[in-house]
């Protein structure tokens, strides 16, 4: 199923909704801040807003429970409330939950609340891909389950119960499958892996690949098993995914491949056969030209930098 496709793949890059701040406030209003994460989210609890940022011709209009996704911008405007008087600047301050969403009321308040999405650096560069500068998900037009989440987090948020952190963490995890969910079924998404997943006459092939990727999977068997000839099972898979339909197999090879040497033990050797090479140095070569250092570097250096991070207090980067 293409769920637990998507499932697999989350795992493979270590997706995680980390939400890092937000506000309430009434009457007109304008926030702005610098952007130095690649993935952001800012989700609309209650009111309206006008997001600019660079690489959008023209504002995008928020309305009561939208999310948008930035996709590597550099900085964000936010603009909204109503009546008389001048327009207040909200300067967001740092860490999770913000003393400006306390007391929130989202009856009556303009409610913003902003997260970052983490990734390993193979998930950024498949998300960074597959998305569009500014991912615009529109509470009108998705799933329950959307506005579900947000109003959970937004209560978790302000309620300050016991347990309440971790509440927060999970539900921002939540929240973050939903606004990609419901984005693949509002957007045109460009070729990449989410638009792949989500192509019914391509999937019987990508189940064959996901389930056995160590076997030696020739064209003709993932087009039959698509009843579609070669050529147009060719032409269709580079269409919707960008890229072949054996470069998509190499490359969900060295995504096990990176999750197999970073969270275990496994040799080198091992890992080749399992995964369909016919020698160590022959899944060495392919693994350094996908990835760009050798397996044994990788583990190495990667479990350096895990250890350096467990070690290292967390920061927030922005107020939003």
């Amino acid at each position: 199923m293409v769920t637990d496709q998507l499932s697999e793949v989350f795992d493979l890059v270590e997706v995680r909704g980390m939400m890092s701040g937000g506000f309430a406030v009434r009457g007109p209003w304008v926030a702005r801040t610098v952007l130095s994460e690649p993935l952001k989210f800012i989700a609309l609890v209650s009111g309206r807003a006008r997001l600019a940022t660079d690489g959008i011709e023209s504002p995008i209009e928020l309305g009561p429970g939208d999310v948008a996704i930035l996709n590597n911008r550099s900085w964000l405007e936010l603009e909204g409330g109503t009546g008389d008087g001048p327009r207040r600047e909200i300067v967001p301050v740092p860490g999770f939950p913000s003393p400006h969403l306390v007391g929130a009321d989202s009856d009556v308040d303009d409610v913003v609340m902003g997260g970052r999405i983490d990734l390993n650096p193979a998930g950024q560069a498949l998300l960074l891909q597959a998305l569009p500068p500014v991912g615009h998900v529109r509470a009108s037009a998705a799933a329950n389950n959307l506005r579900g989440s947000l109003y959970r987090l937004f209560d978790e948020v302000t309620s300050n119960r016991l347990g309440s952190a971790f509440a927060i963490r999970q539900h921002s995890q939540l929240l973050l499958l939903e606004v990609l969910r419901a984005y693949i079924d509002q957007a045109e998404l460009p070729p990449g892996w989410l638009r792949v997943l989500t192509d019914e006459r391509l999937r019987p092939a990508l189940n064959l690949m996901h389930a056995e990727p160590g076997k030696s999977w020739g064209l003709e068997d993932l087009a039959r098993s698509a009843a579609m000839s070669r050529t147009s099972f060719a032409e269709r898979f580079r269409t919707v995914a960008g890229v072949p339909p054996l470069t998509y197999l190499n490359r969900w090879r060295m995504l096990l491949a990176q999750r197999a040497l970073r969270d275990g033990d496994v040799r080198v050797g091992s890992l080749a056969s399992d995964l369909g090479y016919g020698s160590e140095s022959a899944f060495s070569t392919a693994f350094k030209r996908e990835v760009g250092e050798s397996p044994l570097r990788y583990r190495h250096r990667v479990r350096d930098e895990m250890s350096v991070d467990m070690n290292a207090p967390v920061e927030a980067a922005s107020g939003l």
